[in-house]
């Protein structure tokens, strides 16, 4: 009975570990949007972009984020690949754990956007 105990608590432990490290870590996002210079085109606070265009990255869900960074690497010949020459180049040099830790930051800001119904 002890070593179910052990065994279920271990593999509870692993599980929040691995969990935790896949949620992204929301300093090391910090360090790397300073890293890429990602502020200087979305903004000082990434809900003020130097363009119009350009979206609003403070606030958004963390998901949606991951997931954009992810299909700017892919390209546009990628499938569920996004075009962009300027956010193709940057998003290229990010490793998985930089695109995850960029979404905890970014997701991590306070944001004015809002979600209509």
């Amino acid at each position: 009975m002890k070593k179910i105990l052990a065994g279920v608590v271990f593999l509870l432990s692993t599980s929040a570990f691995v969990n935790a490290h896949a949620a992204g870590n929301i300093a090391a996002g910090e360090a790397a949007t300073k890293k890429y210079a990602c502020a200087s085109c979305h903004g000082a606070d990434f809900h003020s972009p130097i363009d119009p265009s350009y979206p609003k990255l403070a606030g958004q869900p963390q998901d949606y984020l991951q997931h954009a960074l992810i299909a700017y690497q892919r390209g546009g010949d990628g499938p569920n690949g996004r075009s962009n020459a300027i956010m193709g180049g940057q998003a290229k040099a990010l490793s998985h754990q930089d695109v995850q830790d960029i979404a905890a930051y970014l997701h991590s800001l306070p944001t004015t956007l809002v979600l209509r119904k």
